[in-house]
């Protein structure tokens, strides 16, 4: 997850929003709870009121309720809601009590109470509840030296099932929101993050020669980086251009002196002269060798590069018909498809399968067959002829620099190892086998685009 910037962003939003919502829902659940334990507070201290000014002692000493007190729950047996009066002359728990109580009476710990003042406790009530109780300890004028404890309690249920309901509520609408939020996180993650999708796209794009640039409308965040890309782009194409263009200036300058050698020596009968021609000649060779391998070099290195195979193949194969017009020679291209191209530079893709017609065409007797195809990302190259082929130490033999299979036939025996280096340095391969038309296969491996 860490090299993932999609699943840290993710990761933190959910981590924040699961943490927002869980806090609050604490908070509120605990907030209600306090709002119902305060409203269930000033029902019993009302109560507790009401039953303050309807005690009193009657003529003959006994303490009495002028009237009952208004809630009917008090009336009905263990319906939750009690009332009752301890003290007296002779201190007695449960002395007068509501009707709820039925058989029972309240169970009040003990507690130390100034006239007049209000304590709450929580306590076991009737039929195994739990209630909530408020007391109050007064001195009625009729017997000041005596003490009543006046007692309202409410069962702690009428607490607990409306917290729990509003919790059980709170859960569902959080848990809802929640996940409308996550759902929010992960699309607000996907669209801040498509600029960068759209980017490695025309990144693609360039990497498979299809733009030299990176197109496209970008936000102002991500725009800097386009250009600053775009800015390397163009450095780098100007570097590799430089590049070209030296290699061709120092071939240009060594070739000048190479054909004014040659030119003079071949005006000259002499032993001498026959030696610098075959030098010049040699040395031209290496030049042309090297450069070929040098700009091959540069170029593999240049993003965007993309050459259709099937203009290089047409263009070599109208050459190669016309050099070897003479000899009649059936030059078959079948099963190369137009999409087919090579992540690759067209003169030197031109360089490689140049050398390799020529060569087929060369030793041919009658045919040479070209067929192409991709095969795990690179472009497979088939070149066949009905010739005499080579046995297995020739074909190793001849990818050498210099070394021919024939002295007698016309050529440098660099030709093959031009094609078979230049394909090396893109990444690909030139190997040789028996052809299936008798003769020699030249199978050429090179990046696909």
């Amino acid at each position: 997850m860490h090299r993932s910037l999609r699943l840290r962003l993710l990761a933190g939003s959910l981590v924040w929003i699961l943490a927002a919502v869980a806090i609050t829902g604490v908070l509120l659940a605990d907030l209600f709870g306090q709002h119902v334990r305060e409203r269930v507070d000033a029902e019993l201290h009302g109560h507790l009121d009401q039953l303050t000014a309807l005690f009193e002692i009657a003529p003959d000493g006994t303490a009495t309720l002028r009237m009952p007190l208004s809630d009917p729950r008090l009336s009905r047996p263990y319906a939750g809601l009690y009332w009752q009066v301890d003290g007296g002359p002779a201190g007695t728990i449960g002395l007068l009590r509501s009707r709820s109580l039925w058989d029972t009476a309240l169970s009040v710990p003990p507690d130390t109470l100034a006239d007049g003042e209000v304590h709450v406790h929580d306590v076991d009530g009737p039929d195994a509840s739990r209630v909530r109780l408020m007391e109050r300890l007064i001195r009625p004028a009729e017997q000041p030296d005596t003490a009543y404890r006046l007692i309202v309690a409410l069962d702690t249920r009428q607490i607990h099932e409306p917290v729990e309901e509003f919790a059980t509520l709170l859960a569902i609408a959080l848990g809802v929101l929640a996940l409308g939020l996550g759902a929010a996180a992960v699309l607000q993650v996907g669209i801040g993050l498509a600029p960068l999708g759209r980017m490695r796209q025309a990144l693609g794009a360039v990497r498979d020669g299809h733009t030299r640039r990176l197109e496209g409308d970008y936000p102002r965040e991500v725009q800097p980086l386009v250009d600053e890309l775009n800015t390397l782009l163009a450095h780098d194409e100007a570097m590799v251009e430089r590049a070209r263009t030296q290699a061709g200036n120092l071939a240009h300058a060594v070739k000048t002196p190479l054909t004014i050698l040659a030119n003079a020596a071949r005006n000259d009968p002499s032993e001498l002269a026959r030696l610098v021609d075959e030098q010049v000649g040699d040395a031209r060779r290496q030049v042309d060798y090297h450069l070929a391998r040098a700009r091959a070099a540069v170029a593999v290195q240049q993003p965007g590069l993309r050459t259709p195979l099937r203009p290089v193949l047409d263009g070599l194969i109208r050459v190669m018909r016309r050099l070897h017009a003479e000899r009649d020679l059936h030059i078959a291209m079948a099963d190369v498809a137009d999409t087919l191209a090579c992540r690759g530079d067209a003169q030197d893709l031109q360089e490689i399968l140049g050398n390799l017609l020529d060569n087929a065409c060369k030793w041919a007797a009658r045919q040479v067959s070209i067929t192409a195809a991709t095969a795990d990302g690179q472009l497979v190259v088939h070149i066949d002829d009905d010739g005499p082929g080579l046995d297995e130490a020739q074909r190793s033999a001849v990818l050498a620099r210099g070394v021919r299979a024939d002295e007698h036939t016309p050529g440098s025996g660099l030709g093959l190892a031009i094609a078979h280096e230049l394909a090396r340095v893109y990444g690909g391969d030139l190997r040789l086998d028996i052809s299936p038309l008798g003769g020699l296969r030249a199978t050429l491996t090179m990046p696909s685009a």
